[in-house]
């Protein structure tokens, strides 16, 4: 499970919403006779339980039932050092990541009944779709297209019973340090670190508290 220090850890609440919010590529991690396996599987978290589908022939199919860790991965970044104000000081710094993940965990099934692997992929194409001009539907392909193509794929089911969230996001700096970090994260033509610049902006740095 995902070592999550206090000061970086989101509230069961906050990981559950943050989860239910996630709409990149999970990542599937299960123990089978042959060792682990992991697939990177599209999900939709829905009444405790994280749902997709994989490929009839992918390994972990076979490890099925058994316990399956889900590792959401949301934005991330380096961070130099030369980006604190203090390092300039006595230099005192080294190299970091700022990162959000969230790890989810229980136990992991295979759902084969049509009607409920059909209704996963209207719920994942219509979520993916749902923002794009003349959005796709499962139902503007040919019936027999789409049927065939679900005889090679088989649900996954995770009921989901820990989940922990985590956002390290140079909150336990210095404010200064914050800010040096968040200026150029920015200030940086890499929409990642964008990204992070944008959830460093929802922050408070603990040092200022």
């Amino acid at each position: 499970m995902l070592f999550a220090p206090a000061r970086f850890r989101l509230g069961d609440d906050k990981a559950r919403q943050a989860l239910a919010g996630f709409d990149r590529l999970a990542t599937v991690v299960v123990s089978g006779p042959a060792g682990l396996a992991a697939a990177h599987v599209p999900l939709i978290y829905e009444d405790g339980h994280l749902r997709g589908h994989i490929a009839r022939a992918n390994l972990i199919a076979s490890c099925a039932p058994c316990d399956a860790l889900v590792i959401c991965l949301g934005p991330e970044a380096y961070v130099s050092p030369n980006w604190y104000p203090t390092k300039a000081e006595d230099g005192r710094a080294v190299p970091t990541w700022n990162y959000t993940a969230i790890h989810a965990s229980g136990p992991m099934t295979l759902m084969e009944n049509p009607a409920d692997l059909r209704a996963n992929l209207e719920a994942l194409s219509d979520r993916h779709e749902r923002e794009r001009p003349g959005r796709w539907r499962v139902s503007d392909a040919p019936t027999d297209y789409i049927a065939q193509l679900m005889n090679g794929i088989v649900g996954i089911d995770v009921e989901v019973r820990t989940v922990v969230g985590k956002a390290k996001l140079s909150q336990d700096k210095p404010v200064g340090n914050f800010e040096g970090v968040l200026n150029a994260l920015a200030a940086s033509a890499d929409p990642r670190d964008q990204a992070v610049a944008d959830l460093m902006r929802t922050l408070t740095p603990r040092a200022s508290q």
